[in-house]
């Protein structure tokens, strides 16, 4: 992190508890492979020229992340960077020296990554900083899908929904939005391939789509069923064997040997949902930001790349170096 001058340092707290913010950011700028998400951005990067100078990228790249982390919105993030000395020293600022990032330096920083479909090559470079680390096994995977909601309002400039987005019914309620398809690592939980669409799309249909090929075990859903992926009619699929939990038929019960196996199935598929819980509670990502299924495609990619190094820190502290908050 860069030093900070006296005048910013006395806003600083002199003694106390360590937040959990505050240990939360300490621990992401050591796992956060900083230098080589860094290296893939920079030659899409404004160079110094005649006109103002840019704000250093990693400075950029640090507040696209809080973003993502707690929430913010391109003026609210603008704001808490003159509110708030923590979030201002992650980004490596200082009020009494530095230019702060107004809203549309943040937005084009967005546009930046949008425009040049960055957020998959950043994805792709975490996953491989935790396969380095020996953190990933590709044995297997657990698929799944969840919904993501978008405004159904009309109350806005085109008087109608996002046409992007779609309805579907689950349950007795029906969901209006996207879905975020992914494909987890059985044994780490770590997510490896990310898959976006419009609501209607079925899971089943993208089951191939969130492999990575390597495998040759596939768990999923009941959304993911066919006959022969369950014990009672199982066939493998050429050198994949998928399984599903037994549907209950109608009108009928299952026996006990296909019950103990739903329930030890869903006991290992228990660990996919552990990436949606971050992105969705730790990180409150409930609800699209933007219009349009690729916008939000680049931040929900980015979102997954995060949650991968969130649910791993406390592994990657060790072999990535000591925490200092």
């Amino acid at each position: 992190m860069k030093q900070l001058s006296l005048a910013e340092t006395g806003f600083l707290p002199k003694a106390g508890k360590q937040t959990r913010k505050t240990v939360f950011l300490a621990e992401m700028e050591t796992v956060v492979p900083w230098s080589r998400l860094e290296a893939l951005i920079e030659p899409f990067y404004p160079k110094k020229g005649n006109g103002r100078p840019p704000i250093p990228l990693g400075t950029m790249l640090r507040i696209h992340f809080m973003q993502q982390w707690f929430g913010y919105s391109d003026p609210a993030m603008k704001e808490a960077l003159h509110d708030v000395p923590l979030l201002r020293h992650f980004a490596g600022l200082d009020a009494f020296e530095d230019v702060m990032p107004d809203e549309s330096t943040i937005l084009r920083f967005r546009h930046l990554l949008e425009k040049h479909d960055l957020a998959v090559p950043i994805f792709a470079e975490v996953n491989a900083v935790l396969s380095e680390k020996g953190l990933s096994m590709k044995r297997g995977t657990v698929v799944d899908a969840t919904l993501i909601a978008a405004p159904s309002s009309t109350k806005n400039e085109d008087k109608k929904r996002d046409p992007k987005m779609t309805q579907i019914k689950k349950g007795n309620q029906w969901h209006f939005g996207m879905k975020a398809h992914i494909g987890v690592d059985p044994e780490s939980g770590l997510v490896h391939t990310v898959e976006c669409t419009t609501a209607k799309v079925a899971d089943i249909t993208m089951m191939e789509s969130c492999l990575h090929g390597e495998e040759t075990l596939v768990l999923g859903d009941r959304g993911y069923h066919k006959k022969n992926r369950t014990i009672d009619t199982f066939e493998k699929e050429g050198d994949l064997t998928v399984l599903t939990p037994t549907k209950k038929p109608a009108g009928g019960t299952l026996s006990k040997e296909q019950k103990a196996f739903n329930r030890l199935l869903s006991a290992i598929r228990a660990l996919v949902e552990h990436p949606f819980r971050v992105v969705k509670r730790q990180f409150g990502y409930a609800k699209v930001r933007y219009r349009g299924l690729a916008k939000n495609t680049g931040q929900i990619v980015t979102l997954f790349a995060l949650t991968n190094l969130c649910l791993e820190r406390k592994r990657l502290l060790p072999v990535m170096g000591e925490v200092r908050p």
